[in-house]
């Protein structure tokens, strides 16, 4: 394994921007280093952003979730769901309106201080990433590092429950770029982890995921104590997977609460400009949906 020691290897991790403050509770870690702190409340207030005046791709949007809570964000394609998580794990300053976590400006902070709070797994790493999986979960601890000063024991032991919680033990020494879709979407799960935050948000994290690695990463996340925001295209495994729902169409949220009261043929049927219709499971309270074409008329 190819150690992280020389300022080029420093730069090009400084340059993988990571945020996250907080504890996770892992299986198996040491009492003496466990850490008790659990996700954060998180509230939008007006938020407004967009690239350019004219184009608004975030427009006026308002809702709250407690801390620990799991909110799947759907809509369709060009909705400003992407633009409303950049947002919130501050790639961009909104417009307007305020993003707070426990009550606090997540703009009042510095940016070292918000990385402390929230971790984000994006959608796609750079095919060639010349790193080992262990030295991509040591990156989550670069926002706990104090100045240019080495790796501590503390950080060692965070990355290796990160590697062991994630099944990525055995891994540890691979490139990452080696590795296939679902494993590497684990290691950045885990390199989420070990950067110790309170709310992790994660853009589309079972795109490209055969079914099976689907259903593991999102009862992974469940098991955790954080808050999580995420984006989703399946809305059976979003209703599954959620205490929250939001549903945004052209940059708006149209719909925002709980699977069981947002998640309506009619509202996806809006939303998403298809026919969409319920069945019932056997387990109770909970519904599937299938989707069709719509005909001439039968949306309203």
């Amino acid at each position: 394994m190819r150690a992280i020691s020389n300022e080029r290897d420093t730069h090009a991790l400084k340059r993988v921007w990571c945020v996250g403050d907080g504890r996770v509770a892992l299986p198996g870690w040491d009492q003496t280093m466990t850490c008790t702190a659990t996700g954060a409340a998180l509230r939008v207030k007006g938020l407004c952003w967009g690239p350019r005046p004219g184009l608004t791709l975030v427009d006026d949007m308002d809702f709250a979730i407690e801390a620990g809570s799991r909110l799947a964000i759907l809509g369709p394609n060009g909705a400003g769901k992407t633009s409303l998580l950049r947002c919130l794990y501050r790639a961009v300053q909104p417009n307007a309106g305020r993003i707070e976590v426990d009550g606090v400006d997540l703009w009042s902070i510095s940016a070292r201080e918000a990385a402390k709070t929230i971790a984000v797994v994006l959608q796609e790493m750079p095919g060639d990433f010349p790193f080992s999986v262990r030295d991509v979960v040591m990156m989550g601890r670069i926002p706990q590092r104090e100045g240019l000063n080495g790796w501590t024991d503390t950080d060692r032991e965070r990355v290796q429950h990160a590697l062991s919680h994630l099944d990525l033990a055995h891994l540890a020494g691979r490139q990452f770029s080696t590795l296939s879709g679902g494993e590497k979407q684990r290691v950045l799960i885990a390199r989420a982890l070990a950067q110790e935050p309170r709310i992790i948000i994660l853009d589309e994290p079972t795109n490209h995921l055969d079914i099976r690695h689907q259903l593991e990463i999102l009862e992974l996340l469940q098991t955790l104590k954080l808050t999580i925001v995420s984006t989703l295209h399946d809305i059976n495994l979003a209703a599954e997977f959620a205490t929250d729902v939001a549903i945004v169409t052209a940059g708006r949220l149209i719909a925002f609460g709980t699977p069981d009261a947002v998640l309506s043929p009619r509202a996806l049927s809006s939303a998403f400009g298809v026919t969409a219709t319920a069945h019932s499971t056997a387990v109770a309270g909970t519904a599937r949906f299938s989707f069709s074409l719509p005909r001439q008329g039968s949306i309203s």
